[in-house]
């Protein structure tokens, strides 16, 4: 920045004692305002007027109160649809523009053209398949219902068939049903903000136990709010067991995707949400009979082996087996005593035999047959003497002294 910008800049500093001109504000604005770029901007059409000028209306916000003026001057080349009409959705090519004269902004046309089926099927067919590649849809984030809900959210416009369809149908089936029931606008521009903030309330109460949101047919437009972005993930992330009956059958917006359950019609949402109370008591019944048959065959089978038990020798006589035992205690004790006797009578013969062996060998019968042992002054048994020695001779009685007065050799 030179010097005489950076001066020009100062001087156009606005202060209390040095304010800017109307003028001078305006033209800021105006040049700031025109350094815009372009934009695409897609909303319900309003206040369309053609004029011999041009073209003056304004754009209102798909879901929030909020809208644009919007203009295109003739001869501006701007390139317009033929045919639009107020209330039409459309996507414009939009710059702002400020008129410095009254200072009022406005929106100048580029290009605009209403939207199409074909390509709001485009867009739909792009979300859901980012909603199936982020998993939002995968059958393990499901949550299963309760057999018997305390208290089941309905979401559903009010008096409508589709509110009257689920709590007829419900109450048929399970007459002491209760229901949380908040009434929305099911279709327009105020639909997705109410069917956000009726979600958010139900699945913040811990009494509902499941969530019903319920609408009857109806045409492609009308059914786009179910299948807005916000809605779809509002629903995914839904902590309550969340149930989606929109429209018919063939119907099916994206919160069919990543509700846990989507029923064909409001009818067919209270038939899966609800038991029958007459089946349940028919399913009670059934069981019932099944569960006595079954008692009635075990306590037969049970009968019956006890009598088989019964019948066994050893419970018909209890007694008999102590007698059994106590003859075999009888014969055993014989045996061993007859085994105890023949032992002894052996050990007292092979004893007798003994005592004749050791008296056969004993040194005093060798000494009654006339021998005897003649020992030195030692005790030693002498085998051969010198004249002199002194002498001991053991016979059977008597035991002698002597000496030897002479020896003869043999």
């Amino acid at each position: 920045m030179d010097t005489s910008e950076a001066v020009e800049n100062q001087s156009k500093v606005s202060t209390e004692h040095s304010p800017w001109q109307v003028s001078q504000l305006s033209k800021s604005l105006k040049d700031w305002i025109e350094k815009l770029g372009r934009v695409w901007v897609e909303g319900e059409l309003q206040s369309y007027q053609e004029r011999p000028t041009g073209l003056f209306a304004s754009i209102r916000d798909l879901d929030v109160e909020a809208a644009i003026e919007i203009h295109a001057f003739n001869q501006s080349g701007a390139e317009i649809e033929q045919g639009l009409k107020q209330g039409d959705r459309v996507v414009a090519l939009l710059q702002p523009q400020f008129w410095a004269k009254n200072g009022k902004l406005t929106m100048r046309i580029h290009a605009m053209h209403k939207v199409g089926l074909g390509e709001l099927l485009e867009r739909l067919e792009r979300l859901k398949q980012q909603i199936i590649a982020e998993g939002l849809a995968a059958p393990e984030r499901k949550q299963k219902l309760p057999f018997l809900p305390n208290r089941i959210g309905l979401i559903t416009g009010a008096n409508s068939d589709a509110e009257k369809d689920v709590l007829q149908n419900a109450k048929l089936r399970w007459p002491e049903v209760q229901f949380e029931v908040i009434h929305s606008h099911v279709q327009g521009d105020k639909a997705v903000g109410e069917l956000l903030f009726a979600l958010e309330t139900l699945d913040a109460m811990p009494e509902v136990d499941v969530i019903i949101m319920a609408r009857g047919g109806g045409s492609f437009q009308d059914l786009l709010p179910f299948s807005d972005e916000r809605l779809v993930r509002a629903v995914a992330n839904c902590k309550t067991p969340f149930v989606s009956a929109i429209g018919h059958e063939n119907d099916q917006p994206l919160i069919d995707l990543v509700a846990d359950l989507r029923a064909s019609t409001p009818t067919d949402a209270a038939k899966r949400v609800v038991p029958d109370v007459l089946e349940e008591r028919r399913n009670i019944s059934v069981s019932i009979s099944r569960l006595r048959q079954r008692l009635e065959s075990i306590l037969t089978i049970q009968e019956q082996l006890l009598i088989s038990v019964r019948s066994r020798p050893v419970l018909a006589s209890p007694y008999g087996f102590i007698d059994a035992q106590a003859e075999q205690l009888t014969i055993l004790y014989r045996r061993i005593a007859e085994i105890f006797a023949f032992r002894l009578d052996k050990g007292a013969h092979e004893i007798e035999q003994l005592a004749l062996r050791a008296h056969s060998l004993s040194p005093q019968l060798t000494l009654s047959r006339g021998y005897a042992v003649i020992t030195d002054a030692k005790g030693k048994v002498v085998s051969s003497a010198k004249t002199g020695d002194k002498l001991s001779i053991r016979t059977q009685k008597q035991e002698i002294q002597a000496t030897v007065d002479q020896v003869k050799e043999l």
